[in-house]
């Protein structure tokens, strides 16, 4: 049996791959922001907002959260094409993939084993996306595509179609550990059901007792309780349920015959017996969940110029439906691409845990005005009054620590003198995987791997005696990595409890310094070269000749005719 072969999509520049700098996170209290009060028990405060490169945040994020997000929502760039007008066409089809590529990875990472990933995209990349997620997250491990309508009036200025919807394309981390929920069942669909008869059950509503498929103990009579006979099932059909089960439901008042006791029977179904939810459809009407114009009015409230800066902007109700089938209260939501910071609103207002990057300047003048209105009670919009939200808790707002490492004037790689110790230890912790937790009574312990493995970073160069006393402290039942900027060592053998280490040159080759933009940057796009200019021609005893001077087919004919 031949192997099956694996399904891979390929572009230029996919074996390119970036070597990401894991950032540490700074905060600016400043610009964090809580309630004034506690408003309920279930207030959360550890929300994150962080400012920056969104690629490098998500590898900032990694080791702390990695495998706890339950489900992240992202709406990237679409890449319609728009601002590629004068660059070689399908290089930026690349550089997008590549874009996706690197970040999808991330984000499957930090993603639980029961979580789920839920994208936005239009048609211009939906399906070059769907196979780059496939596989990344393999095909078994998606769940569906959903449409949403987006618009609900015909652009006339459509060349082609008028597009009215969006695609959401749904993945699991592992298909067979996620779970959806349901959502939640409307007053309209609860107003179908009734109590005809005054049920001490309550309200039901009645349904088909037959069916299309053959049944061996489907076809018999039954008498109603006027007394009419009713032979069997109507042609074709037959009864659902045995003569044993019919009797059983009819005794248990289960059977509907009309109010004057002489219809075909129907089987009650009680509200009561339902499922508390309704199982999520993949069509999603903006009746139901919003649309972009319901999005901008939104937002505008917080900044202006919103249509050249968000073009689609996604409403309230559009996270509110995703948010509730993928999460539950108390969980991880993550968004990589904030936008106007619809996810993190609503996230907020549903009691989940969140965390959302954007790289903008709006990240300041629009989403941070937006989510203190949310903190405070003092934003009515979007689905405010439908969660009852009256507001509470609180977020921190993060901007990522510049690159670790600078070169100096003669060009050597050295510590950046933005960094001052604690930024150190914790850019050090997070390289060597430990965890960032300095001790109050312990100068040597800047954090841990274990209960018994410390790790102490200092820009000292240290003595042998120095390391001694190192030892002697650590004693023999914990170890010690040390990283400093030199040590005057020989054998560091005679210290089997430590691990020296010298900084920068530890940590040199790992990455690439200095970079904060890993967007997908229009101006370093190879541009077109311009069309040729058209050769003028000049008459040849009235014959026209191609830009090589050769005649075309049909002059040459013509010649070839008037010489005869």
């Amino acid at each position: 049996m031949s192997k099956t072969t694996k399904l891979e999509l390929t572009w230029i520049g996919k074996e390119s791959r970036p070597r990401l700098e894991p950032r540490i996170l700074l905060e600016d209290v400043a610009k964090s922001h809580h309630a004034k009060t506690r408003v309920s028990e279930r207030d959360i405060f550890d929300n994150r907002l962080i400012s920056g490169d969104n690629l490098l945040a998500l590898k900032a994020l990694e080791q702390e959260f990695a495998g706890k997000i339950k489900c992240v929502f992202i709406d990237p760039p679409y890449n319609t094409g728009s601002a590629f007008t004068h660059f070689e066409d399908g290089v930026e089809h690349s550089l997008w993939l590549s874009l996706m590529r690197d970040r999808l990875e991330l984000l499957r990472r930090l993603l639980s084993e029961s979580g789920s990933l839920w994208i936005t995209i239009d048609d211009n990349e939906c399906h070059y996306l769907k196979v780059l997620c496939d596989e990344l997250f393999g095909r078994t491990n998606f769940v569906t595509t959903v449409i949403w309508q987006k618009m609900f009036s015909p652009k006339s200025s459509a060349r082609h179609l008028s597009s009215s919807h969006d695609y959401i394309l749904i993945y699991a981390k592992d298909i067979e550990k996620w779970d959806r929920n349901l959502q939640p069942r409307s007053e309209t669909q609860d107003s179908r059901y009734k109590n005809l008869d005054d049920d001490p059950r309550g309200v039901w509503i009645s349904d088909q007792l037959t069916a299309r498929n053959y049944y061996s103990l489907g076809l018999y009579p039954v008498s109603c309780p006027s007394g009419r006979v009713i032979d069997g099932p109507p042609k074709g059909r037959y009864w659902a349920v045995s003569p044993q089960k019919f009797k059983e439901l009819d005794q248990d008042r289960r059977i509907w015959w009309g109010k004057d006791g002489n219809n075909m029977p129907r089987l009650k179904r009680f509200l009561s017996d339902v499922q508390e939810g309704v199982v999520p459809q993949t069509i999603w009407l903006h009746t139901e969940v919003g649309n972009t114009q319901e999005a901008k009015k939104e937002v505008l409230p917080y900044a202006t110029g919103v249509e050249d800066v968000f073009p689609t902007p996604k409403p309230e109700r559009l996270l509110k439906r995703i948010i509730e089938i993928a999460s539950n209260q108390d969980d991880w939501i993550l968004d990589s691409f904030a936008g106007s910071g619809t996810t993190g609103a609503v996230a907020h207002k549903m009691g989940r845990r969140w965390i959302m990057v954007e790289f903008g300047a709006h990240c300041q003048t629009l989403v941070l005005p937006r989510l203190r209105n949310v903190i405070d009670g003092t934003d009515t919009l979007g689905i405010t009054q439908s969660v009852g939200w009256q507001g509470g808790g609180g977020f921190r707002y993060y901007s990522l620590a510049p690159s670790l490492l600078k070169k100096d004037r003669f060009g050597n790689w050295v510590i950046s003198k933005q960094f001052n110790a604690a930024m150190l230890a914790e850019a050090m912790c997070k390289f060597e995987g430990f965890t960032y937790a300095p001790s109050d009574t312990e100068y040597w312990i800047h954090g841990y791997s274990t209960e018994r493995d410390f790790i102490y970073v200092t820009t000292q160069t240290l003595t042998r005696e120095q390391l001694q006393k190192l030892s002697d402290e650590v004693g023999e039942s914990r170890s010690l990595l040390v990283c400093c900027s030199a040590f005057r060592v020989k054998d560091v053998s005679q210290f089997p409890n430590l691990t020296i280490k010298k900084i920068p040159k530890m940590v040199l080759n790992r990455c690439e310094w200095g970079r904060d933009d890993y967007s997908l940057e229009i101006k370093s796009l190879p541009e077109a070269p311009p069309p040729p200019e058209p050769v003028p021609v000049a008459p040849t005893n009235g014959r026209r000749k191609t830009a090589n001077g050769s005649m075309n087919l049909f002059d040459a004919a013509a010649e070839e005719n008037h010489s005869r």
